[in-house]
């Protein structure tokens, strides 16, 4: 049986999963590569971009961080303040149902702060998995 390049990565990612060895040393992973016949040189460049690539995604992780806590804010000011209007609005005219207003307009903007925060939550390959099935 012979496999393509992919095959061989997902079986021996599968075999490194279930190994379930803490880490391995620079060396111990050269002495893998060599074993495989890949180059010290190529090994290098792979640990440079999955260096990159780490890096990238550990900063994307915290900007959704920083982004969901900005909505956790705006939904508590959102509520606070539309609660105090309903309870003013009620107690003062309550024939007259005014606080509808900043509250939808205040509501609307709130969903669309949700809408960015669900589109950051996605990964990439989804949004293109998602627009290519249209």
């Amino acid at each position: 049986m012979t496999y393509n390049s992919d095959d061989v990565q997902k079986i021996l990612q599968l075999a490194m999963t279930r190994k379930q060895e803490e880490s391995f040393s620079q060396k111990q992973l050269s002495e893998m590569a060599a074993e495989l016949g890949i180059s010290s040189e190529l090994v290098k460049t792979a640990e440079q971009e999955w260096l990159t690539q780490s890096k990238a995604s550990k900063e994307k992780q915290a900007r959704r961080e920083i982004a969901r806590k900005g909505f956790k804010a705006h939904l508590t000011s959102f509520v606070a303040v539309n609660v105090f209007l309903v309870i003013l609005n009620l107690s003062t005219t309550p024939g007259d149902f005014w606080a509808i207003y900043p509250l939808s307009g205040w509501g609307f903007g709130l969903f669309m702060h949700h809408v960015k925060i669900s589109r950051l939550q996605e990964n990439p390959q989804d949004i293109v998995l998602r627009e290519g099935q249209r």
